[in-house]
């Protein structure tokens, strides 16, 4: 009885291992950009969650959120100076982050991702 070979060929090889190359250079170029937003979320509920930042004018609020940006190295959203805005809701205000960033893949391509995070500040909010 004959037995058959069964496996991948050469060419069957080096074709996953581009497509695993691949999907590994994209994720070293998205992973960055969700930890910058994880970062971004996380400054805005520290800043929700203590008392005299929460009733803070809108520029303290834009400084504490700068220092926190600073502390998680979140440069990217540190650059854009009109990324943190306030809306007004019947419950306080609400601080809204809203960007976009593109990182370069390769030739012309790139991977666009687009943020936003709210977190509502309780109280009336003095400094309106």
């Amino acid at each position: 009885m004959r037995r058959m070979q069964s496996g991948l060929s050469m060419t069957g090889f080096l074709m996953t291992l581009v497509l695993v190359i691949f999907f590994l250079y994209c994720g070293m170029k998205i992973v960055p950009m969700y930890i910058e937003f994880y970062s971004v979320k996380s400054a805005l509920k520290g800043i929700a969650s203590s008392s005299e930042q929460a009733t803070a004018s809108k520029d303290q609020i834009r400084v504490f959120f700068d220092r926190r940006l600073n502390m998680s190295y979140a440069e990217y959203v540190r650059a854009q100076k009109n990324a943190l805005r306030f809306e007004r809701n019947n419950n306080g205000r609400l601080m809204v982050v809203e960007y976009e960033r593109r990182e370069p893949l390769f030739l012309n391509l790139d991977i666009v991702g687009k943020f936003r995070a709210e977190q509502l500040l309780p109280g009336a909010g003095a400094g309106d």
